[in-house]
Formats: structure tokens, sequence, C-alpha cells
């Protein structure tokens, strides 16, 4: 039974260090160098950061990402190739419709509490099929109903706006909302991912990418975020 004690101290201790131990790179520093490495990748002149075996060796000791970025799976949209970085740089979700439920949410905190980045990207995309599936009534079986049921509100949401008119009119209004539905569902579903963001330790942004010329456009925070961070 002591040794059960002390085991348990131990666990508490180790877990406080990797809650405490955030990034040196800010929000706002990581944000720039999202932003400069996403224009070197469409003026055609990337520099490869961090792409060697060096950086491969360095990073086989431990990783310290320096952003958290919660991604679409569409084969479209390589993240790191995106913002020009490397191995250890961005720590990547990946899902159809970059949606924010269990796993994605528990994936965050880890990259935020433990890891420690202090900058969480929710990046959506232009012709994103998942949402296109949504607006349109497609028929999804398996699993894939349960995944995109986390898209259905902010499809809903916008299609209420607009009715009478084809969902290819209001589509691309569809995919931002789904950004922002993303967003919601992140904060709402984790008191840890909240409670850093209340406290200014992270912060949390939307971005689209645009697959016809590679720019990615940062959206900013959450335009309703003090009553999102307001809600119990």
């Amino acid at each position: 039974m002591k040794f059960l004690k002390l085991s348990l101290m131990a666990v508490v201790a180790c877990t406080s260090v990797f809650a405490s131990s955030m990034s040196d790179i800010n929000p706002d520093e990581a944000l720039k160098l999202l932003q400069e490495g996403n224009k070197r990748f469409i003026d055609g002149k990337p520099a490869h950061i961090n792409t060697g075996l060096n950086r491969v060796k360095e990073t086989s000791k431990g990783q310290h990402p320096f952003v958290t970025i919660n991604s679409c799976s569409d084969s479209r949209v390589p993240v790191e190739l995106l913002f020009d970085r490397g191995f250890g740089d961005i720590f990547v979700i990946r899902n159809a419709g970059n949606v924010s439920d269990t796993d994605e949410v528990g994936t965050v905190e880890y990259g935020t509490e433990h890891l420690g980045t202090r900058l969480v990207v929710i990046l959506g995309h232009t012709s994103c099929g998942a949402v296109t599936a949504v607006a349109k009534g497609d028929n999804v079986e398996g699993n894939i109903p349960k995944l995109v049921d986390n898209i259905v509100p902010a499809v809903n949401k916008v299609k209420s706006k607009n009715t009478g008119h084809t969902h290819d009119k209001w589509l691309n209004e569809a995919i931002t909302q789904n950004v922002w539905q993303s967003y919601e569902d992140l904060l709402n579903k984790s008191e840890i991912v909240k409670h850093l963001v209340k406290d200014g330790k992270v912060k949390v942004v939307g971005a689209m990418y645009n697959v016809e010329n590679g720019e990615v456009k940062f959206l900013g925070e959450h335009p309703d975020l003090k009553a999102l961070l307001g809600a119990k």
C-alpha cells in the first residue's frame, strides 16, 4: 500500500510538471512562423526547415512542437508542407472535416497541456468533401454518419439562412462555419483547453486553406469567444 501511494504521488508530480511546461514560443510568435512559412510555400521558395536527418536524430530525444493544428485528412492538405516546417515543429491532428470530437479534443489537450504548444489552429479548406457531403445530403454508411454529425450544425445554420438556394451557393460559407463549429466544440468539450485560453496561456484561431493557390488565410479567434469562455 505504501508503495502504491508513492507511485501515485510520482504520477501526480510528473503530471504537474507536464502541465506547467509551456513552449517558449508564444501564440503570436507561433502564428508568425506559420504565416512566414506559408508565404515561402506560395512564393515557391521553401526553406525546408527541420526536414533533414539531423533533425530526425534531434527530435528522437523528445518533441517540442510550437503549434497544435486540427486539420482535414484531405490528401491535398499536407500540413507541414503548407507551412514549410519539418520534424518536431507541428503537432498535427487530421480527420475528415477537421471536426473536434472526443479523440480530436483529447489530442489537442495532449498537445497543449502536455507538449506545451501555446497556439491551436483549426484548419479548414476550400472544396471540403466532408462538408460538401453533408450539404448535399449524401447517403453515407458505416461509421461515417457518426463522424459527419459534428458538421451538421454548421451546415444547418448556414442552410437556414439561404432558403431557396442550392448548396453550391452557400457551400463556402458552410465550410467556414464548420471551422467555427469545430472551435466551439473544442472549448465546450474541454475544460483543460478552455482554462488555458482563459488564463492567456493558449490561443485558438481558425484558418482556411485554399486548395487552388496554396494560401492559408487566418481567421483569428472565434467571434463569440467571450461567450464561449463564460459558458459552463
